[in-house]
């Protein structure tokens, strides 16, 4: 018996992942398909080519993340990028897309001082970047934000668990474990989606506290390190595709060794460079 990979979903515009349509997803897709209940992958995206590949192979969402400060910015953290930086990414990952919806992540310093401040930085980049919705880390210290931002109708999501931007204060491990915190988050994704969230992102969150968060909320919940039961899942795309240098994070499954393939491609230019079999005569103009 010859085993076959997996299928996309078939042609059809009602699905998120490999379907087909004229027009971008929209909130209301995202939440017809949590009443459906369909899974769906998200990746992030910071450029145009990138976006674009990920565009036809049929990912319905991307998140200019944050996580550009690491991956592509070279900073040790997330905390240093700019809303400069991040609403020059975010446009160039809608001009290489056409139908996945784009999220755009609010940075470090963007939001804190309050929904005013918040307000104004969501839609800078929904006018100058043309992303379809926002992302902001926090459940209840960012209500305010969250409320103001979706009444003046810009979708949000929610970022809960392990938020990057909190690094210095809260560190690098897994949030929710014991009762009592288990119950703070579950209550910060009801309030976040009574504020008017419509999707909720959980980092390194424990996989059964993930489970009963996504059973409670009628919004969908995308894991990143929160097991198999959230509605969706995000990776970075960098640590998904092989292209991150040292140990990725647990909860991440390499798909590909780009930074090795990339590395004996750059090594093959240069020897024939440096051996002069390149340009070649099919390379040259007379």
């Amino acid at each position: 018996m010859t085993l076959q990979a997996a299928q996309p979903p078939s042609d059809s515009s009602r699905t998120l992942y490999g379907g087909k349509g004229t027009r971008r997803i929209t909130v209301h897709d995202i939440a017809a398909a949590k009443e459906r209940g369909e899974k769906w992958p998200m990746l992030t995206a910071y450029d145009a080519m990138t976006a674009s590949v990920f565009d036809e192979a049929g990912i319905p969402v991307m998140l200019v993340g944050d996580s550009m400060g690491n991956t592509h910015l070279g900073y040790e953290t997330t905390v240093p990028v700019t809303m400069d930086e991040i609403t020059l990414l975010s446009a160039a990952v809608v001009r290489g897309t056409q139908r996945a919806l784009i999220i755009g992540d609010l940075p470090f310093g963007s939001y804190q001082e309050g929904p005013v401040q918040a307000l104004r930085n969501a839609t800078r980049l929904v006018k100058e970047a043309g992303v379809g919705a926002v992302k902001l880390e926090g459940g209840r210290r960012s209500l305010v934000q969250t409320e103001l931002i979706v009444q003046s109708g810009i979708p949000v999501v929610s970022h809960l668990g392990l938020t990057p931007q909190s690094v210095n204060t809260m560190g690098y491990r897994v949030q929710g474990r014991g009762d009592e915190a288990a119950h703070r988050l579950l209550h910060d994704a009801k309030a976040a989606q009574e504020a008017g969230a419509f999707a909720v992102v959980l980092e390194m969150v424990p996989a059964e506290v993930a489970a009963e968060i996504t059973r409670s909320l009628q919004i969908p919940t995308v894991g990143i390190g929160a097991g198999p039961d959230t509605d969706a899942q995000v990776l970075v795309w960098t640590d998904m595709a092989g292209l991150t240098a040292g140990k990725v994070p647990r909860f991440t499954k390499q798909y590909a060794d780009l930074r090795r393939t990339l590395g004996d491609a750059a090594k093959a230019f240069a020897d024939d460079v440096v051996g002069g079999a390149f340009p070649q005569e099919e390379h040259t103009f007379h």
